[in-house]
């Protein structure tokens, strides 16, 4: 069948594909000539004007191999491979771990298809974002394998500073963590802890994809909770580590009406070989009669793993006579260190149903990494994997199978994704997310620059208004004074918290910041200690800031800390402390001199959030993409220029901000303290990212460009210093220091850079490779002025792992960013994000062959077969697809964007063509008669209606009305000849589904015959 070249090449006006857009390369002559070829009169063009600029050869220069296409293939050869993060092997099979990418503290909730609307079991699953915006992504998915995201719980967990990056302050390694998703009584319900942003939230909504989330604080932290409706529907809240306790909810769960602690812990089983660390992250589910609780445990010199409990009583001992314990364990699951997750139920025919576990495993650099293992059950206790045992890169078969089209389909969808920033992603409620805008804070100015301390010298002849706390001693002392005539003595210390602390309710300020100094001395202990100087609000004790003091020396501590909106300033007190350790550390218990203590504001410049920071600005970026904190919207868009993404500096880079997660408040680095930095999942074993940079409106001291980023991080950019455009490569690892110069460790590596001269525009390639060996990262990268011809800069940089203090305890992420290191304005636009699995460094020539299939495909497929949407956004994907074709390539990256972005539209066309196709069987046959050859058609009717069936061949024609349910339709047609040649018979059917008329067209083949005279021997 063909297809009018219009339909098939000429999108409609303004149409984009509906998902999964793709960039494109540079306009070339030869994309010009396809471009006019297009513009004639639709009658002057041919389909063979059309193949041949499609087949035209095209070359990749600079080094790269020769892509050079010869003719289409056939339209049957299009068998597209699944997404970058699917596992799917297209034979009913997959591999674990599951996603390749980081999907840490999975939460998965089935919907029987009783309670939707597809008339299927659906599952959604969630996962933790911590610093990420938006939050707490709501994935999709029919088989358990293959995933989509459809939606965010919040587009900001906050609108306060930790999140935003604001004044100082972060989330890394804190803000939301491990989600519970359930679905009760027609409402989805989420449960999440955040670290530093005001304990657990519950949000809910009715509509899990596209409705609004309605957010209720709990007002208290509740460790890795879990949310459990009882058989009455009383919601709990199961939480903590080393011990698990409950608390139950109000009936619209929007409070805590009771506390059950300590519902069973790790020590009550003591002993047990699978029972250690952890022991957290409990999720509870009714089976047969039993409660059951999957919790990970890390046993001492053993992997993670996987320990069940079950129970007869919800709260065991709160329930149960005398009060004991009614949770059993069991190991269920130590294997290649598969372990944190849920139970996923499968129903099976007859109403039974199959058990699965949704566990992840530890793969850092890349992440933690989903796994789907099958369980197997005996007296009651699940054993995962084949006997308990789960080999990496092992082979499971699919629990759910869907028709072929289906199954097609949904291996084309994954979570990550190039993009051509055409903001034609689809409106989600989060994304008008409201927020009222705190007033800002009303500072007393005369309390600004000046001395808080009272007697911050000791020169007052007594020690008051300073205090001792934990048992504490001070004395003023005369012998050695840093200054002045004493110094304050702390002695009889045996707590970290000991020492003095002066109370400075009314004096200190929301929003401003403080310098904070004091000298120090001890003769005796350890070789140095660190002496923190903190606050202390009844929110536990706040560093504001801390130094490492060698022993025998006055040494100066100060830094700079910005009193948060959450500070209860009417119980405000200031401490000298050492830092806290179990069992208590030497320096808990040394004797030493103060001196000199200061605490003065400094004048307001403090950032406040703003309407225009948060109110949305009209773009719509795909799902797979996240913030790196919550963004400034006024500094980044999508409208600004049409097809490229703006990311504008919106302030300056300060080298002040802090790891507040981390004891030693070790410093960050100015592109980890960059806000507006745009980022997605990276995927294993390994990916290929690119991106095209418009630098002509950085400004001076602007840093640009494309980052493999973690704490430890690489990338590539363009500074702008003196007017002048440099590109170069910065790499930073491990070992992380605490005090930074970050300008120094944002250097260049030698050998990488090059000078842009005049040049506007710049081509970026980064090449991630996690096998090479597994458990490392390396990145190379590359660089080109017209997208063809590419120049790797220096050798590739790494290796990066996981960081072991966890402040970024995440996989590692791709990134764009731009920053400004002098003034702010200056702006960068990126062209497109172009994806491949495919890595430079293989030395594989260039390969349009599964594009040249899709195009073919493509060219086979007709309008009125599909609906107009999908039909219209197929057609686009198809128009950016020829036109990439018709010009060069210089990278797969440019090759495999398209060809992924046509392949998930067709696929999609094929799943809503399947849909809405009427169900009909064909049988086609020649045969003989007499000596005269026939064609006998059969068509049975396999609808639930009766429909109207046509039998077409090139010899006669036949139609039969009110073909019952189940009947057949059928006609012999004689050739009046005494042999055929091998042909094909039609068969239409035309019926109602779902309201609308259908016509459903099927085509057979029926072989050669010949029916003359046999000679008989």
């Amino acid at each position: 069948m063909q297809v009018p070249i219009a339909a098939a090449f000429d999108p409609p006006p303004g149409a984009r594909p509906a998902r999964r857009s793709a960039g494109l390369p540079a306009v070339t002559g030869a994309l010009k000539r396809f471009i006019a070829v297009l513009s004639l009169p639709r009658r002057a063009i041919s389909l063979t004007t059309v193949g041949a600029l499609l087949c035209a050869g095209v070359a990749a220069t600079g080094g790269a191999a020769h892509a050079t296409a010869g003719a289409a293939p056939p339209a049957d050869e299009w068998s597209p491979r699944a997404a970058y993060t699917s596992t799917d092997r297209g034979d009913g099979r997959y591999s674990v771990p599951l996603l390749r990418a980081d999907v840490p503290d999975i939460g998965v909730e089935r919907v029987p298809a009783a309670e939707n609307d597809e008339g299927r079991d659906i599952y959604y699953m969630i996962s933790t974002t911590m610093h990420l915006s938006p939050g707490a992504p709501i994935m999709k998915s029919y088989d358990l394998v293959n995933w989509e995201i459809v939606n965010y719980v919040f587009d900001r967990a906050s609108i306060g500073d930790s999140f935003s990056l604001r004044n100082g302050q972060n989330s890394y390694g804190q803000g939301q963590w491990a989600s519970s998703l359930r679905y009760h009584e027609g409402m989805f319900y989420v449960a999440f802890n955040t670290n530093n942003l005001g304990g657990a939230y519950i949000y809910r909504t009715d509509d899990i994809e596209n409705g609004t989330w309605q957010r209720t604080a709990l007002g208290r932290g509740l460790h890795d909770p879990s949310l459990f409706f009882d058989h009455d529907g009383t919601p709990y809240i199961f939480h903590g580590n080393g011990n698990i306790s409950a608390v139950r909810l109000n009936a619209d769960l929007t409070a805590i009406v009771q506390d059950y602690p300590n519902v069973f812990g790790a020590n009550n089983y003591a002993g047990q070989p699978f029972i250690g660390g952890l022991f957290e992250g409990a999720q509870f589910y009714y089976i047969d009669g039993y409660y059951y609780v999957v919790v990970i445990t890390w046993p001492s010199g053993q992997g993670r793993q996987v320990v069940m409990l079950r129970s007869p009583e919800l709260l065991g001992r709160y329930t149960s006579p005398g009060g004991v314990n009614t949770y059993e364990a069991r190991g269920v699951l130590n294997s290649n260190g598969f372990a944190q997750g849920s139970l996923v139920p499968i129903s099976r025919s007859g109403g039974g149903t199959d058990w699965y576990g949704m566990f992840f495993r530890d793969t850092f650099p890349i992440g933690r990494i989903p796994a789907l293992i099958p369980a197997t059950w005996r007296d009651g206790w699940p054993t995962f994997g084949t006997d308990g045992v789960v080999p990496v890169e092992g082979l499971f078969d699919k629990p759910i199978r869907l028709s072929p089209a289906q199954e097609r389909y949904e291996r084309q969808k994954g979570i990550v994704v190039s993009d051509d920033f055409a903001n034609d992603a689809p409106h989600k409620a989060y994304m008008d997310e409201e927020w009222t805008i705190p007033a800002a804070p009303d500072i007393d100015e005369s309390l600004i620059g000046v001395e808080l301390l009272e007697n911050s010298g000791f020169e007052a002849g007594a020690l008051s208004p300073w205090a001792a706390q934990f048992g504490a001693t001070l004395a003023l002392d005369s012998t050695d004074p840093a200054g002045g005539s004493a110094a304050l003595k702390v002695s009889d210390r045996t707590l970290n918290g000991s020492g003095p602390n002066q109370v400075l309710n009314g004096k200190m300020q929301h929003g401003v910041t403080y310098t904070v100094s004091a000298k120090i001395k001890y003769t005796s202990g350890p070789s140095s200690v660190r002496f923190n100087l903190a606050a202390d609000w009844g929110s536990g004790v706040q560093v504001m800031t801390f130094a490492n003091v060698p022993v025998g020396e006055w040494t100066t501590v100060t830094g700079r800390y910005t009193v948060p909106a959450t500070a209860n300033l009417n119980n405000f007190k200031f401490a000298v402390e050492t830092p806290w350790a179990n069992p208590q550390p030497p320096s808990s218990s040394v004797e030493y001199l103060i001196d000199d203590v200061s605490i003065v504001g400094q004048p307001l410049t403090s950032e406040h959030p703003t309407e225009g920071e948060i109110k949305p600005n009209g773009s719509r970026l795909d799902m797979a993409w996240e913030w790196n904190h919550a963004p400034d919207n006024r500094y980044w868009s999508l409208t600004d220029r049409e097809g490229w993404l703006r990311l504008t500096t919106g302030k300056v880079v300060t080298g002040e901000y802090v790891y507040t997660k981390l004891s030693n408040r070790a410093e960050l680095a100015w592109f980890e303290e960059a806000r507006n930095t745009l980022s997605q999942r990276t995927f294993g074993p390994r990916q290929s990212a690119e991106t095209k940079m418009d630098i002509s409106a950085m400004k001076d001291g602007d840093v640009a460009g494309l980052a493999a980023y973690n704490r430890g991080f690489s990338y590539v950019a363009v500074k702008r210093a003196g007017g002048v455009n440099t590109l170069g490569v910065v790499n930073r690892g491990q070992p992380f220091a605490v005090d930074l110069d970050q300008a120094t460790l944002e250097n260049f590596l030698p050998g990488t850079t090059v000078s842009l001269g005049d040049a506007t525009e710049v081509h970026l390639k980064a090449d991630l490779d996690f096998a090479s060996p597994v458990g490392q990262l390396w990145t190379t990268f590359y660089y080109s002025l017209d997208g063809l011809t590419w120049t790797q800069l220096g050798n590739r940089v790494g290796p990066q792992t996981l960081d072991g203090s966890l402040s970024h305890f995440m996989g590692h992420r791709v990134g764009l960013f731009n920053y400004a290191t002098q003034q702010k304005g200056g702006h960068v636009d990126f062209d497109h994000y172009l994806l491949s699995d495919t890595l430079t460094a293989q030395g594989q020539p260039l390969d349009t062959g599964e594009l040249d299939a899709a195009i073919a495909y493509a060219r086979t497929l007709h309008e009125s077969d599909h609906p107009a949407d999908a039909w219209a956004a197929m057609r686009a994907a198809l128009a950016d697809a020829t036109a990439a074709r018709a010009g060069e390539f210089g990278t797969q990256n440019q090759i495999d964007a398209p060809e992924r972005a046509l392949s998930y539209q067709l696929a999609r066309l094929g799943v809503l063509r399947s849909a809405s196709e009427l169900p009909v069987t064909v049988t086609v046959q020649a045969r003989c008669v007499t000596g005269t050859a026939y064609v006998a058609v059969q068509a049975r009717n396999d609808h639930d209606a009766p429909v109207e069936i046509t039998l077409q061949t090139a010899y006669g024609e036949r139609s039969v009305a009110n073909v019952a349910p189940g009947a057949n339709a059928y006609q012999q047609f004689t050739t009046r000849a005494a042999g055929v040649e091998a042909g094909s018979a039609t068969v239409r059917v035309t019926g109602t589904v779902d309201g609308r008329d259908v016509t459903t067209v099927r085509t057979a083949e029926y072989p050669a015959i010949d029916c003359g005279p046999r000679q008989v021997r």
